[in-house]
């Protein structure tokens, strides 16, 4: 069995960190599993850990008091979420679901801290990835407002491909259409037509719960 400092070396954020802050990062780290369709959080909860999928697939989202669904970000294996409620120390302002059973890497606030203020090669990473946080928000408000159906199906499938948010992702998707769907805001049946139509593109190639990308490029600046 792998040792916590093990665990934390495989980590995406930990690989300039020195032996000394591997060994600090790990006693303020650990797991927890959630069973698909759990919420993680909700809107409103206090969640004092920086939060990584390990495996599994997770959905970062909010529901309007009228009802409205708005889905932020899609989250796989190798992702990290939530630093800016860590930094702030503030309650969520949105809802983490587990779509498939899924399991969780966390390092708690005060270890978060620590490393925010003392690993230079921490702060490099958080930087970087708060600027691709943000570009991937930015994009969702435009995915949300503008785009049609099938172009929504195809940015919410580059989501998982970015090579720094998602650095565990290997060219392919295990995802069924339905979990596609509730990332993407839209039904199976507009999910199903969508790949369909993207496969005849080639862009990707599907089968049965498996996505393959093969134009990564063109998924993420899809328009029809």
């Amino acid at each position: 069995m792998a040792s916590k400092a093990d665990l934390v070396r495989a980590q995406s954020w930990a690989c300039d960190l020195s032996d000394a802050e591997v060994e600090r990062a790990s006693r303020g780290f650990s797991e927890r599993s959630f069973a698909a369709g759990t919420y993680i959080c909700h809107r409103g909860d206090r969640l004092d850990h920086w939060t990584g999928v390990i495996s599994g697939l997770i959905k970062i989202s909010v529901i309007s008091r009228a009802g409205k669904a708005m889905t932020f970000a899609g989250a796989g294996a190798g992702s990290w979420f939530g630093e800016g409620s860590v930094l702030k120390g503030e309650p969520r302002k949105y809802d983490v679901v587990a779509i498939r059973d899924t399991r969780l890497a966390m390092l708690n606030k005060t270890t978060f801290d620590w490393l925010s203020e003392n690993s230079l090669a921490f702060n490099r990473f958080l930087v970087r990835h708060l600027n691709e946080r943000m570009g991937q928000f930015i994009g969702t408000i435009e995915f949300d407002r503008i785009l049609k159906p099938q172009d929504r199906v195809a940015r919410s499938l580059s989501w998982f491909f970015n090579p720094f948010l998602s650095p565990d992702m290997a060219g392919h998707l295990e995802i069924t259409q339905e979990e596609l769907g509730l990332l993407a805001g839209v039904s199976r049946q507009i999910v199903n037509k969508s790949l369909q139509a993207l496969q005849a593109q080639g862009m990707v190639e599907v089968s049965h719960g498996r996505i393959v990308v093969l134009d990564l490029e063109g998924l993420t600046r899809y328009e029809s």
